[in-house]
């Protein structure tokens, strides 16, 4: 066996990362990480740490809205100390995340790795080898190809303003555009949400997109959809956006149109690594083509949904992988999704359309009237699970503002296709969302 400096070299620390090399380094393996930015990559550092921190008074606000008689007077969200406190969250992750790496003897190489070969990284000039290299280089915002796309602005310039603009214009349908646009209209601005499509959040039950779409109208944003950008221009402190049958004159833009993976410029071409725009081609054992250069997160070319608990089950996978302890192929559980609008939809397992089409049987829950739906005075809740011909539960979607931890509770019984038995067993606390989302089965 070759004289390599590491067993495992990751190239990126994020989530696709350090879940798995932590245990990997702990059991004897000597790892290293390369990282050109901050420990941690998206996720902790310009990602869900941020976002859900941003989003914390948005709840509150609609939670007080909701009791007003029960509890007087109205919150105004103070946009700057909330972008001060979401950087207190969020400052020392990075430290945390490395100190970690650290505590188990990972080697943390700061800087930008190119492939020189299929064992050989060069980072900085200098050359790091390794038995397996593993790519876990995430993904990054998209840029729409215009005249005047360097005016517009990506996520993280949004989750790092200082001072909220009076009026904000944001390009896209996505989980970014409809939660960001929540954000900022719970916080006072002024929102417009242009799509070129006529649907937004495309992969969730539009029943329920509706009615986000139609809650977020009726608290003053502007949508506009069925039409192309066609540039971008700047007057004087303003800047309009212009588009196919009209134009908007906005104070900032949010290019919210996506996330590309990052595979440019670490010479995937020079060790003839397959990948595309959509990412990196892995086998079911997360390897490339190339047998010992293996890929993990958000990077990947997959169906599976391009998420934290993804990347993270990947990375674990890889770790039992490395460690010996399986030499099968990757297995994925079901994984649930979710958008933190206000309510959230969330969904796990089969949807609704690909029920009908599987002649499973389904079963639409309106809890409005539901009691502990009632103790906070909800009333856009409601959801949808999926059984398969032997009662399984084998899918849940939920609109609500808990619509998170309602998937969340009923996970065990997708997961594992628990029959009615099964379930009875399960006693959750009471009372909660975990058992109200139980009763509803």
């Amino acid at each position: 066996m070759a004289n390599y400096d590491y067993d495992v070299l990751y190239i990126g620390s994020g989530h696709g990362t350090f879940d798995g090399a932590i245990p990997l380094a702990a059991r004897g393996k000597k790892v290293g990480v390369i990282e050109s930015g901050l420990i941690g990559g998206t996720c902790p550092n310009r990602g869900c740490n941020a976002k859900i921190t941003l989003d914390a008074p948005v709840a509150l606000t609609r939670l007080t809205e909701k009791m007003q008689g029960i509890v007087n007077g109205s919150l105004v969200i103070n946009w700057t100390a909330n972008e001060k406190h979401k950087q207190e969250v969020i400052e020392g992750l990075p430290d945390m995340i490395g100190c970690l790496m650290k505590s188990v003897n990972i080697d943390i190489i700061n800087g930008h790795g190119t492939f020189q070969d299929a064992h050989t990284v060069m980072v900085d000039g200098k050359a790091k080898t390794a038995e397996n290299i593993v790519i876990s280089t995430g993904q990054h915002p998209h840029r729409l190809d215009i005249p005047g796309t360097k005016l517009a602005h990506d996520s993280t310039d949004f989750m790092n303003l200082t001072h909220l603009p009076a009026n904000i214009t944001i390009i896209g349908a996505g989980y970014i555009s409809l939660e960001f646009a929540t954000i900022a209209n719970a916080a006072g601005a002024k929102v417009t949400v242009i799509t070129h499509g006529d649907k937004v959040l495309r992969k969730f039950y539009q029943p329920y997109v509706k009615q986000i779409v139609a809650d977020l109208k009726s608290r003053g944003v502007d949508f506009v959809n069925n039409t192309e950008i066609t540039d971008f221009e700047q007057d004087g402190h303003s800047f309009i956006v212009n588009y196919k049958g009209g134009q908007v004159k906005t104070n900032w833009i949010l290019d919210a149109t996506g996330r590309e993976p990052n595979v440019d410029d670490i010479g995937l071409d020079k060790v003839g690594v397959s990948y595309s725009q959509k990412g990196i081609q892995v086998n079911d054992h997360l390897q490339t083509n190339v047998d010992n250069i293996y890929a993990s997160g958000d990077v990947i070319d997959k169906e599976q949904p391009k998420l934290t608990p993804t990347a993270i089950f990947e990375s674990t996978y890889l770790m039992h992988t490395f460690a010996g302890d399986t030499t099968a192929p990757i297995d994925y559980p079901t994984i649930p999704s979710v958008v933190f609008t206000s309510p959230r939809i969330a969904k796990v397992g089969v949807s609704v359309e690909d029920a009908k089409e599987q002649g499973f049987t389904t079963k639409e829950n309106h809890l409005p009237n539901d009691w502990y739906r009632q103790v906070t005075k909800e009333k856009i809740v409601d959801n949808t699970l999926v059984y398969d011909k032997q009662n399984h539960l084998v899918g849940a979607t939920e609109i609500s503002d808990q619509a998170e931890d309602a998937i969340n509770a009923l996970l065990p019984a997708i997961t594992f296709k628990l029959d009615p038995a099964q379930r009875e067993r399960l006693v959750t606390l009471f009372p909660t969302i975990a058992a109200d989302a139980w009763e509803s089965i």
